[in-house]
């Protein structure tokens, strides 16, 4: 297992610019195999999908290779891969067709820690049938969402339950596994908001166990685009609104209009460069990815622990970001400076991290952080020393001394 973060960083043009970014948590930096596909997509002979002109078959081509791009970094089955504008659209899409199966008295589950368009859609589907929207809390001290905490509100009447497999605020990893488990003994479905999830460690959604997992291509290398994955048959029996002529095959049926081909074109680019960056990693493309994300986590944590040594020991810095199973992605405070204070001085030496609630405004509150939030600072594949070391000195200069 090797990782050349130098040969890693030479792919991202937007590093010239010589900004340290620790905003990948809200979108990753983008390399230039991607930006390639894209452009080359675009300038080719292209036409709607089909099997009679040459056009029509590269259109053809760029859906299947994105859906077996996909399939093969989240352990998924191609013919359930969908695709659209954002991973937030696809879930009130989705959650309005799941509202046609429930009834009144009907419950669903939602948890603080999620972010929240893996929370709203579910609140507002569940209120126009007349279900029940039950919270379930997460630890504020520890950043915890423990598996009981979700289970002990489930009944016979739970139709859905809504967490997250990595909090984008405070990066917690809650128990997927175990609450999945629990989710199917009582019969109900488990959609699991994976967009941070999906950046930082490898998925394999049969192991899991979960129903529906969303992420965005454009938090790991890709183009801005939303992505769904569950099984064919559970979607096989959803129905959408959608046009008249418009396919009723499943996954074309939750795709609305025309897909961008060159944004597809580019997903699987970033799947292949997540594929590569461990070097002597061999076999199927699926194991490449397997291998490089093990090779990633090793180098995003070592990195971590880096960054939280030096957190910890600067006077008025707080960390929110607590939990024992994580993402390498911290919250916190400076005393004495607001978040907005702390990212603007950041960005003076060149260093970028963003602050706020992070749509986590659920989980920003019960932090008590009010909508303020925190600064939050991510760690990419193209990450290295030198960031984490310009972070730590301009936060030096932040801190008080006492």
């Amino acid at each position: 297992m090797t990782y050349d973060v130098a040969a890693v960083r030479s792919l991202f043009p937007a590093l010239l610019e010589g900004a340290a970014h620790f905003d990948g948590p809200g979108g990753s930096q983008t390399p230039t195999p991607v930006a390639e596909a894209v452009r080359d997509t675009l300038v080719s002979a292209i036409s709607n999908r089909g099997e009679v002109t040459a056009s029509e078959r590269r259109a053809e081509g760029v859906v299947v290779a994105a859906r077996a791009a996909m399939a093969d970094l989240l352990g998924a089955d191609p013919r359930g891969v969908v695709f659209g504008r954002s991973a937030t659209a696809l879930t009130y899409d989705l959650s309005r067709a799941l509202a046609r199966t429930w009834e009144p008295g009907d419950e669903v589950i939602v948890t603080r820690l999620d972010h929240d368009s893996n929370i709203r859609p579910w609140v507002q589907a569940a209120e126009s049938v007349g279900a029940v929207v039950k919270w379930a809390d997460f630890e504020p001290d520890t950043g915890e969402l423990h598996s009981e905490a979700v289970t002990s509100l489930l009944t016979d009447r739970t139709r859905l339950v809504a967490t997250s497999a990595a909090s984008n605020l405070i990066g917690t990893k809650p128990p997927v596994c175990k609450i999945a488990r629990a989710v199917h003994e009582v019969g109900a479905l488990h959609w699991v908001d994976g967009v941070h999830a999906t950046a930082h460690a490898s998925v394999d959604l049969d192991a899991l166990g979960v129903d529906f997992w969303t992420c965005s291509p454009y938090k790991f290398l890709g183009p801005h685009l939303g992505v769904v994955a569950a099984s064919p048959a559970l979607l096989e029996t959803l129905k959408m609104d959608k046009l008249l002529p418009s396919s009723d095959a499943v996954p074309e049926r939750f795709e609305l209009g025309t897909l961008p081909y060159e944004l597809l074109a580019g997903v699987t680019a970033a799947v292949d460069v997540l594929a590569g960056l461990d070097p002597s990693a061999t076999g199927t493309r699926r194991e490449r990815i397997l291998a490089s994300f093990d090779a990633l986590q090793e180098h995003e944590h070592r990195l971590l622990d880096r960054l939280e040594a030096g957190l910890l020991g600067m006077p008025g810095v707080r960390l929110f970001s607590n939990a024992r199973k994580r993402t390498p992605t911290l919250l916190f405070t400076v005393e004495g400076r607001s978040p907005q204070e702390v990212r603007r001085a950041l960005a003076e030496s060149g260093v970028n991290a963003p602050a706020g609630h992070f749509y986590a405004i659920e989980a920003s509150r019960h932090l008590g952080l009010g909508d303020d939030g925190g600064v939050r600072v991510g760690l990419a594949p193209y990450t290295d020393s030198n960031d984490i070391d310009r972070l730590l000195t301009a936060l030096t200069d932040l801190s008080p001394t006492t």
